[in-house]
């Protein structure tokens, strides 16, 4: 849980969240999942769709890996255990490119809590707050 860094590109978080609207039918739903730097808590990649797959956070994470500046340390990207995360094709890309998999253990949600607090922001600026048609 050593989250702070004074180096970009060192320590990012990630996430899926639902977005919920209207009458919360299944129509009415989509997906939201980000990469956050923890240098300076800018979201550095980020994809929305109606279905949270694995070609729906692997296609930000390769946005990641073509922003990712050349560094003389590591990148660690940390997650829960969303099946995304745990697929191969995701570790493949994590492991191609170097970058150090970290992953919170089952009921310890205080590991994801920056992005989780970004998302609740999100929510509450958005869909929480607005009717939709």
């Amino acid at each position: 849980r050593r989250f702070r860094t004074d180096r970009p590109y060192q320590k990012i978080v990630t996430d899926v969240t639902e977005l919920r609207w209207g009458n919360k039918t299944t129509s009415e739903r989509a997906y939201f999942t980000a990469f956050m730097d923890l240098y300076n808590c800018e979201i550095i990649s980020w994809n929305i769709g109606l279905h949270p797959n694995v070609d729906f956070v692997v296609s930000p994470l390769n946005e990641l890996m073509g922003l990712r500046p050349k560094t003389s340390y590591r990148m660690t990207i940390h997650s829960d255990q969303g099946f995304q995360y745990q697929n191969g094709r995701y570790i493949n890309i994590l492991k191609s490119n170097k970058v150090f998999q970290s992953m919170s253990r089952k009921a310890t949600c205080l590991d994801n809590a920056c992005i989780e607090s970004f998302f609740n922001q999100l929510k509450v600026g958005t869909v929480h707050n607005n009717n939709f048609k």
